[in-house]
């Protein structure tokens, strides 16, 4: 790839502050990929920022340039997780092991960083661990509060520490499912991570694993959101420089491939996992500690494009129906690179009310109920929300009884 000599004119490590940038991958201007736009909104502008992905050489940390104000991202947002069954359980599971392995109860504390609808929080809720939830987007955390989960509307941070804090403590638990990749100032979260913890307590932190990412080629993994993509060896880094030490490291399925990390201050955590050893030696041995990991990494994107492309363009002039599964970020920054539109797809279906009777953003696609697939019998249907592929499957066995075929686009192209 030519590219990745490339530097990255200005941009600065959110980690370490080097400004060692190399270009791993550009997707042109971009629409922020949850914008969801109402029927008033599709003749106005649209705001699109760039959306280029480069790797730093100095801490290994993968990242966006371009950082959008969170308060346009997170202001009003549309992904409530308590929608997704595979969340919830994955969430319970971890929730039921926590509780156990940490001996919690009435006298323990619970925290959440961007804790959402509580889908998570409300676990420990039932069995009447207490919790706080930190959520800043004020629907969502709105939902929350119905739900009687403790939760205050705001971004985590140092400042907020203090006073979380004063009114509730430090916390035995910490979790930050998927937060890490979209906050701006990591160190001021690891810092604020760092202080909140009880000397003896443990944070749990899930992110997107970079390097199934790339094996993947799960390139719509990138949006404006999700401003950093994590190895074990940027982790690491970046929680050292804050006197946390990683002890244990987890491999999930989950979101197309994911890091759970165990993480406490230095002085009083446990001795580190031969897991965490042994997947910085992978790293460091497949070089994901170096730009050569992401060589490819563009040019697979674009032959996945080539082929899925073609592929909806002939179904489309042998007079196919296609449609789609799934308004979700991740869905919005594939169509929005691939260039495919309402020409192409003629709705798109998703579980959340939120989100139904809106527009994708960009391409401008009708967004519907799943039983939409049914009254309309579309010949295929394009999954954008492939890692969810088994329980859209599972949801839709009266939609493929019927003769429908979904499109699964990533990793590989196939059709089932």
């Amino acid at each position: 790839m030519e590219n990745m000599g490339v530097t990255a004119d200005g941009a600065v490590c959110r980690s370490c502050g080097g400004t060692d940038l190399c270009e791993v991958l550009s997707l042109g201007d971009t629409p922020l990929a949850n914008a969801l736009l109402t029927k008033s909104q599709l003749r106005a502008p649209e705001p699109c920022y760039p959306l280029d992905l480069v790797f730093c050489r100095l801490c290994s940390l993968v990242q966006i340039t371009k950082t959008v104000p969170p308060a346009d991202l997170f202001g009003e947002y549309l992904y409530f997780s308590s929608v997704s069954d595979t969340m919830v359980v994955h969430a319970s599971k971890l929730v039921q092991r926590v509780i156990r392995e940490r001996q919690l109860d009435g006298n323990s504390l619970v925290a959440e960083i961007a804790s959402n609808d509580g889908y998570l929080l409300q676990a420990y809720k039932q069995a009447r661990i207490p919790i706080v939830g930190v959520e800043p987007a004020t629907n969502i955390a709105a939902v929350a509060l119905e739900k009687d989960i403790p939760t205050v509307c705001d971004f985590f941070g140092s400042q907020l520490v203090d006073k979380l804090i004063e009114d509730y403590g430090r916390a035995d638990v910490i979790h930050a499912n998927n937060v890490l990749a979209h906050v701006p100032d990591l160190n001021g979260v690891v810092y604020g991570l760092r202080r909140f913890v009880k000397d003896s307590g443990v944070i749990i932190v899930e992110v997107p694993y970079v390097r199934d990412m790339v094996d993947g080629t799960e390139f719509d993994t990138v949006y404006h959101e999700h401003l950093c993509y994590f190895s074990v060896t940027a982790l690491t880094r970046l929680f050292e420089r804050h006197g946390l030490v990683i002890h244990d490291v987890e491999r999930l399925d989950i979101h197309g491939g994911s890091l759970r990390i165990f993480s406490g201050i230095d002085d009083c955590a446990a001795k580190p996992s031969q897991n965490v050893g042994q997947l910085l030696e992978q790293e460091a041995k497949e070089k994901i500690d170096r730009s050569d990991f992401y060589l490819t990494f563009a040019e697979r994107v674009e032959a996945l494009k080539v082929e899925l492309v073609t592929l909806l363009r002939e179904l489309r002039d042998a007079g196919k129906k296609v449609a789609a599964y799934g308004a979700s970020a991740k869905g919005s920054t594939l169509l929005n690179y691939f260039g495919i539109d309402a020409t192409v797809i003629e709705f798109v279906v998703d579980r959340s009310p939120v989100k139904q009777g809106r527009y994708t953003p960009g391409t401008h696609i009708p967004i519907r109920e799943p039983e939409a697939l049914l009254a309309e019998r579309p010949d295929y249907v394009l999954l954008l929300t492939w890692n969810f592929e088994e329980e859209v499957l599972r949801q839709q066995e009266a939609y493929r009884r019927e003769g429908g075929k979904f499109i699964v686009p990533i990793p590989t192209l196939r059709v089932v």
